[in-house]
């Protein structure tokens, strides 16, 4: 599920950055000197948006010559993106697209980073992401999240049912609610129903309705652990993912926890990968 960015997104892009023209290379004039343009890795990366990257360089009037997919999972010193062009060209699309390679790759890399140490432990346990990506780069993040291994938790509000305590603060509270789920999965067959807890005794009310997926939120891996072996004694069918403070430092020890989901926002926040980009005259 590795997405496609429309180009009325890379347009915009390369407009943020290039509104007016290059007066450098205009005042320089070096404009129709003929260059390449090649990106290296610098350290161990999972590229993501190698197809974009190349859309900004073809649509500021460079020919790609060589690319490698979203997904590639490089060590430090390959080359992965080539293209040929005009030095006002080249410069036009040089930081646009160094800068998406380098946040996109580096919330692919975080992810499949993420993915392995959790998968070590538990092989079959499924890692998604939160909607809280910073607004304006929901394409970006989701493409990168899925180059990286991982799924979306939620893409918005629109297609998945997840009840909080803030939905059931107007229903009665949740014990009310419960009593209503059946009648919920009724009118949404093909969604499954998706109730968060705070507390180990909320956990275990939601396993014992007949909701698909119980949300431990914010329960330290110890804890969860023996919430998972009571939940699974009340509801042996009912799925149970964890959320809350996971990162790179602490999933593997959620996921030994015997969780079927983790849900995490740490990748979207870190440090970009470290892209190199040479451009030469040729």
């Amino acid at each position: 599920m590795i997405t496609c960015i429309p180009d009325s997104e890379v347009e915009r892009l390369i407009d943020e950055d290039i509104p007016y023209g290059d007066l450098t290379t205009h005042l320089l004039g070096i404009g129709e000197s003929q260059g390449r343009i090649a990106f290296t890795t610098r350290e161990e990366t999972t590229l993501c948006c190698t197809e974009e990257a190349s859309k900004v360089l073809k649509k500021c009037g460079v020919t790609t010559t060589f690319y490698m997919p979203s997904g590639t999972r490089l060590p430090a010193g390959i080359e992965f993106l080539t293209a040929d062009g005009s030095a006002q060209a080249l410069h036009a699309g040089w930081k646009v697209a160094l800068n998406l390679l380098e946040y996109a790759s580096g919330i692919a890399t975080r992810t499949g980073r993420i993915v392995e140490k959790s998968r070590a432990v538990n092989p079959s346990i499924s890692v998604v992401t939160t909607r809280k990506s910073f607004p304006g780069t929901k394409k970006i993040a989701i493409k990168a999240v899925t180059a990286g291994g991982a799924l979306p938790h939620r893409l918005g509000l629109s297609e998945t049912v997840l009840v909080f305590k803030q939905h059931t603060a107007f229903l009665g509270g949740l014990e009310v609610f419960l009593g209503s789920v059946s009648e919920l999965k009724l009118k949404a067959r093909e969604t499954k129903i998706i109730v968060e807890a705070d507390t180990v005794a909320e956990a275990l009310l939601i396993a014992r309705s007949s909701a698909d997926v119980v949300q431990l939120d914010k329960i330290k891996p110890a804890e969860l652990a023996d919430t998972v072996t009571a939940i699974r004694s009340a509801n042996p069918n009912i799925l149970i993912s964890a959320a809350g403070g996971i990162n790179e430092s602490n999933v593997a020890e959620y996921a030994a926890t015997g969780i079927d989901i983790i849900v995490l926002s740490s990748v979207y926040f870190g440090k970009p990968s470290d892209i190199g980009a040479k451009i030469q005259p040729v």
